[in-house]
């Protein structure tokens, strides 16, 4: 694509151990040894992911995501780490070459170089760096999620860092191989910080016993493993760290809540810590093991009835660390996980713990440069929240959650672009997050013209949602409202218009979409349900967007085609009070309404411009005092489902913040985020805890908070 400039190394090449491009979670450490210097630069892009560390001091993890076929590039300055005679640099490069929604499954491989001003002072496939494979990581070993690769073991003994901090160090060295050229392009996005935060306190400590669970956690991702799903069989296994975890129960004899990041833990005991808040990053710690000791770190943003349950967001929260007796370890994990509490269980030795904490791996709290004060302490922890919520679900692109999935989903980038440009005066990640689904040519498990309902990432069940689809078109708009970046949007132009070619052929002789394949999303609701035969708010959506292809290229013949389209919505679905959901064929091949009515379908007619307050009054009336968070105990409207929290009750205080509504905006914003705030310090999936308790889209409750006091304090 041509707005995408490409990045060149000065001398590197792309290298992988020969063979092993494909290999399913195989880690490389590269190692290279540069003399004193006050100065130098590391350049660095590879997949899956990497860790840099100098003189086994932490200094980076990545990459920046990119669309297929694509790799960005970092650069991190070196100056004052190079001082001693000789400085250990290692990346750590896991290659997973799985099929997941947080990374693309392509051939693993580093391309890295240190360059002193115009000195190469080392670079693969060139000179100065060597790799080993480091075995310390179990390589078969389970998922951790249906969305996301493989869970972290180990198995360290003393010398576990020698490769790190010994400049002598002389390992089994791996032949590297130049692999096929690569596409580098920019980062753009800011760089993480990575500053340390210590646990607040422990809040229980006592003794483990062995059990036998009564629902051993036996999720998709462990079972269902196939070419479909890619990972290692249970068959395969070297370990399952989850069921490692579950086979031991922790008994809670003391709940005293006690200060501190530190803990000796006996053998068979455990120590459970809390974070400030939910908090997403490496978890890092110092560990005295007396004797051979298997430390099992649990972890989850929330407690259940008191307990810690690792499995409640349908992901492995565990890290496992085999480690040899009579020596002192520096620990942290290779990825990032998202955790409020923490908890550690010993199981043949006792151990110390020091300087237990996380490693934060977030948007940068310097970039944010336009944020307010609230003038209520409720409203502030509200505020704070979605603040927390962004910057842990904005990294490289924007997330869903920095949890379970860690994918950028449309929809989701919709609410969340807002945020950025709002908090930083940028748009910086939306054009990387928008430029990654123009990147490839196409997407080989989609039809032609469907975009990924999340990306960068990769659906070998062929599953999309279209209605996500639409949304990209709506944030494109914004987009250039926002950055005026026309160039982008005209590279995009063929992609949107191969994305109306794929609609047409569901369109019926009413101009309505019906039948749509694959998984017609609206929310999680009652409404998800109501999607077929011909899904009102479905085609709500596709009339707003058709009016954003109009007036993103200037195309008449789309406006007409929209107007027209709402027109017949309006007349087809309004039952005389509700907008009604869907219609489904009937025997005799008639299209008859379902009748049924929901919360969401409503907003979606406003937010669309389907319905307006002029022109469906008492309807308006009734959503905007009736309808909100109080309607489960009033119980008004039983008939009507419920909203969930994304995306209808967002739609909602959308359309009460258009209207100027202000005080019901906050009376929602309230009671819909209050409770969330004051239990993990970020806002939530759903309107409860069956799910991540850290979403990105929820961020955008900043929005309405600053068009109403940013416009009180100017």
């Amino acid at each position: 694509m041509s707005i995408v400039e490409t990045v060149r190394f000065e001398k590197a090449v792309p290298v992988w151990q020969a063979g092993m491009e494909k290999e399913k979670n195989h880690n490389l450490l590269f190692r290279a040894v540069i003399p004193a210097r006050e100065d130098a630069l590391l350049r660095i892009a590879g997949h899956t992911r990497f860790q840099v560390r100098v003189n086994g001091r932490f200094l980076a993890a990545g990459p920046a995501r990119a669309g297929h076929g694509y790799y960005r590039v970092d650069e991190y300055s070196l100056a004052g780490l190079l001082t001693e005679q000789d400085n250990v640099i290692t990346v750590l490069m896991a290659g997973y070459n799985v099929n997941s929604f947080a990374y693309l499954d392509m051939p693993s491989f580093l391309c890295c170089e240190v360059l002193d001003g115009e000195e190469l002072l080392a670079a693969t496939g060139v000179c100065g760096f060597t790799a080993s494979v480091y075995t310390q990581r179990v390589k078969k070993v389970q998922r951790y999620s249906f969305q996301r690769p493989f869970v972290e073991s180990y198995r360290f003994d003393a010398a576990y860092e020698d490769a790190a901090v010994r400049a002598d160090w002389k390992g089994e060295e791996v032949s590297l191989v130049p692999t096929e050229e690569k596409n580098f392009i920019p980062r753009r996005v800011p760089y993480t910080v990575c500053e340390f935060v210590p646990v607040q306190e422990s809040y229980a400590r006592g003794s483990i016993t062995p059990c036998v669970p009564e629902k051993p956690f036996a999720d998709r991702s462990i079972t269902e493993i196939s070419p479909i799903l890619k990972g290692y069989t249970v068959e395969e296994l070297e370990e399952q760290t989850i069921a490692l975890a579950e086979s031991w129960q922790a008994d809670h004899a003391d709940t005293a809540v006690l200060p501190g990041a530190d803990a000796d833990i006996p053998a068979g005991g455990f120590a459970g810590f809390r974070l400030p808040s939910s908090l997403t990053g490496m978890p890092e710690l110092t560990v005295t093991a007396e004797s051979d000791t298997t430390l099992i770190l649990t972890f989850d943003e929330i407690l259940v009835e008191g307990r810690l349950n690792a499995v409640r967001n349908g992901t492995s929260n565990v890290i496992v660390w085999h480690l040899a007796g009579g020596s002192t370890y520096r620990l942290l994990s290779f990825e990032p996980y998202t955790m409020q509490y923490l908890q550690l269980a010993a199981v043949g030795g006792a151990v110390q713990v020091r300087g237990l904490g996380l490693r934060r791996y977030d948007f940068p709290a310097a970039q944010l440069t336009n944020t307010l004060k609230m003038p209520t302490e409720r409203l502030q922890a509200v505020y704070d929240a979605a603040v927390e919520t962004f910057r842990q679900n904005t990294v490289d692109i924007y997330m869903d959650c920095p949890s379970r999935e860690r994918a950028g989903w449309l929809c989701d980038s919709f609410f969340t672009s807002r945020v950025e440009h709002l908090l930083t005066g940028r748009s910086t990640v939306e054009r990387c997050f928008l430029e990654n689904f123009l990147l490839p040519e196409s997407f080989e498990f989609l039809p032609k013209g469907m975009l990924p309902m999340c990306y960068p990432s990769d659906h070998n069940d062929r599953t999309y949602i279209p209605n996500w689809a639409m949304w990209f078109v709506l944030e494109l708009e914004e987009y250039l409202q926002r950055s005026g970046d026309r160039a982008l949007v005209d590279a995009a132009r063929t992609r949107v218009y191969e994305l109306l070619d794929f609609f047409k052929k569901y369109e019926n002789a009413d101009g309505l979409l019906e039948k749509l394949d694959s998984w017609v999303f609206l929310e999680w609701s009652r409404s998800n349900e109501l999607v077929q035969d011909i899904s009102f708010p479905s085609n709500m959506l596709y009339a707003r967007t058709l009016e954003a292809v109009a007036a993103l290229y200037g195309d008449d013949a789309l406006r007409t085609k929209a107007k027209a389209l709402k027109e017949t919505i309006r007349s087809r679905c309004f039952l005389g009070d509700f907008f009604c959901d869907n219609a489904v064929y009937d025997e005799d091949g008639v299209a008859r309404l379902s009748g049924e009515a929901t919360e969401s379908c409503q907003y979606y007619a406003f937010f669309t411009g389907v319905a307006t307050p002029a022109a469906y009054p008492l309807l308006w009336k009734r959503l905007v005092e009736d309808f909100g968070p109080q309607r489960r105990k009033t119980g008004a409207y039983p008939h009507i489902a419920f909203a969930n929290a994304f995306i209808g009750n967002y739609l909602r205080l959308e359309l009460l913040y258009r209207a100027g509504l202000t005080d019901e905006v906050l009376e929602n914003i309230d009671g819909y985020f209050h409770y969330m705030a004051e239990r993990t310090g970020t806002l939530w999936e759903n309107v409860d805890v069956s799910a991540s308790c850290n979403h990105g889209f929820a961020s955008h409750v900043l929005c309405w908070l600053h068009g109403i006091y940013g416009k009180k304090e100017g």
